[in-house]
């Protein structure tokens, strides 16, 4: 992962100096920004490998930048807040982030979270190296695509790892812990389990017919979800 791109965002100096610090000693070329308006001209000039971005922001904040991103591009982006509560979190997981990390936080943590992600979209990660194909659904690990006919289903990073991660155990039920454990590498004492109910939302909403009746991701009532073949 040497020499991949990531840039963090953030108004607090002594925040963005930690996570530079550690960012830059797993061999990142790493960019920063301490207001909304310079991330989006960097964002612009300089498109990273993955975006760390505070949600607070004076000027543009984070969820509005995190639409503008989303706009154009599937890049990672994993929101730092001080929010505790769920409606914000579930805020910046609506418009695409792909994972959060509540203020305070440990920069070692946000650092293994870095490479996880980058590691798992770099396709140096994956549960199955061969393409998955059931009924006209077509999921590559290597080549992080999903195709439905002929047509390429636009996912974010995570979306494709939780759809992958279902795909490759078909029928299997897991609870939203265990992709939590599994596909954020996250304890479920860091991590909200709404994060996977958004992310198996947004699925749906790009992949079912009728996202209210889904044929590829059914709930498992009081257990989890599993993938249909």
């Amino acid at each position: 992962m040497t020499g991949t791109k990531v840039l963090v965002v953030d108004d607090e100096p002594t925040v963005r100096e930690v996570v530079v610090s550690y960012l830059r000693r797993d061999g990142h070329d790493v960019a920063e920004a301490a207001d909304g308006t310079t991330a989006l001209e960097l964002l612009e000039a300089q498109p990273p490998d993955l975006v760390v971005l505070d949600m607070m922001l004076p000027g543009v904040n984070g969820l509005d930048i995190l639409r503008r991103v989303r706009q154009t591009s599937n890049i990672p982006v994993i929101m730092l807040t001080a929010r505790a509560e769920e409606s914000d979190r579930v805020s910046g997981l609506e418009l695409g982030a792909d994972d959060y990390v509540v203020k305070p936080f440990s920069p070692r943590e946000l650092a293994a979270r870095v490479n996880g992600v980058l590691r798992r979209t770099n396709g140096r990660e994956t549960n199955s190296p061969q393409p998955i194909e059931f009924d006209g659904l077509e999921i590559d690990p290597l080549a992080r695509e999903v195709r439905m006919g002929n047509d390429i289903i636009e996912l974010t990073p995570k979306e494709f790892d939780v759809l992958a991660f279902l795909a490759a155990s078909p029928r299997q039920v897991f609870s939203r812990a265990q992709l939590l454990e599994q596909v954020w590498q996250s304890s479920p004492e860091w991590q909200d389990p709404a994060t996977v109910t958004v992310h198996v939302r947004r699925i749906r909403n790009k992949i079912e017919v009728d996202p209210e009746k889904p044929r590829w991701i059914t709930t498992v009532w009081g257990v989890g979800y599993r993938f249909e073949p």
